[in-house]
């Protein structure tokens, strides 16, 4: 990429790029954005073939792979997914897929379903453990208490709190993994995310091929989608807040606390690719989503007091 100047130091120089008006930290691997909400990349947006350069250099540095199973080994790594229903279950095959494909440490998925009656246990790959959740009908999804559920029968050292429609670099758990090792409690190593649209999410999923010459929206600073969190740190910060129901919310709260008592790794140097789908419900409404408005509720308690009451409580 062009226009980069003394960026070109850098491992992957494209992880500067930013748009003109926003500023970003670097550490000599990755970028820190220096804004609360994430946003497009706007070059991406005018110019298309802008995107589709900066997908093609991002997976050449950090490739996104499809496999059917990752080795047989005691693993490292857990990566715990939440879900909900069966129009999303071609989503959750494709992106435990490219978690099949991780090389460089050892991994395992726990995917727990919310739902009224198990639905998915017989159609997900059998390297996968499984967690049902009994939901009321017509209850809203409560993605913080899926993946408190799912951390609490995890084996490995470094959970990876993972979205059902992201796909992950092959690299990725061995990066969160060296990571955790250097003392890093809680991180979030996205840098651009890459959203799909409906059509080559349909050709991803028939064919088992992502393509690299097509136009996608390119969005940084994604809050949520893949955090990576030790074990230990997980549990020590009170796990997510189970009063987060519906869209929106639990990751920003759940961030706000590690970063404001843990060591995190805020640092983002790795491509991710979002699988299209029709909007979550209660999306539409905003910053007027019920969940959303429990943030603002509580992002003035003092992370502190919201540990103690989530320790008290069990979560």
């Amino acid at each position: 990429m062009r226009g980069l100047g003394p960026y070109r130091a850098l491992p992957s120089p494209w992880v500067a790029m930013r748009n003109r008006d926003e500023r970003i930290t670097l550490d000599g691997r990755g970028a820190r954005c220096d804004w609360i909400y994430g946003s497009d990349l706007h070059i991406a947006n005018v110019f298309p073939w802008a995107a589709v350069r900066l997908l093609q250099r991002a997976l050449r540095d950090w490739p996104i792979e499809l496999g059917d199973a990752p080795a047989d080994a005691s693993p490292e790594v857990t990566f715990v997914i939440g879900h909900r229903g069966l129009d999303r279950l071609p989503h959750l095959r494709t992106t435990l897929r490219s978690i099949a494909a991780q090389r460089g440490a050892a991994v395992e998925c726990v995917v727990v379903e919310q739902s009224p009656a198990p639905e998915i246990e017989t159609l997900l790959p059998p390297w996968v453990r499984y967690l049902h959740t009994p939901a009321a009908p017509g209850s809203d999804y409560n993605r913080a208490w899926a993946l408190n559920a799912g951390a609490r029968i995890a084996r490995g050292e470094l959970l990876v709190l993972h979205d059902n429609d992201m796909l992950c670099p092959a690299s990725y758990a061995a990066e969160a993994l060296a990571r955790a090792r250097e003392g890093w409690r809680f991180q979030q190593l996205k840098r651009f995310t890459f959203y799909l649209s409906e059509a080559d999410t349909a050709e991803v999923f028939a064919t088992g091929r992502l393509r690299t010459d097509v136009p996608t929206t390119v969005v940084q600073n994604v809050h949520g989608g893949s955090i990576a969190a030790s074990r230990q740190a997980f549990f020590d910060i009170g796990g997510y807040d189970q009063s987060f129901v519906g869209w929106g919310g639990e990751d920003n709260e759940f961030w706000d606390r590690a970063e404001t008592t843990a060591r995190v790794y805020p640092f983002g140097y790795l491509p991710f690719v979002h699988l299209w789908h029709a909007p979550q419900p209660g999306k539409g409404m905003g910053g007027e989503a019920p969940a959303v408005r429990r943030w603002h509720e509580l992002k003035d308690v003092p992370a502190a007091e919201r540990i103690r009451r989530l320790l008290e409580c069990g979560s």
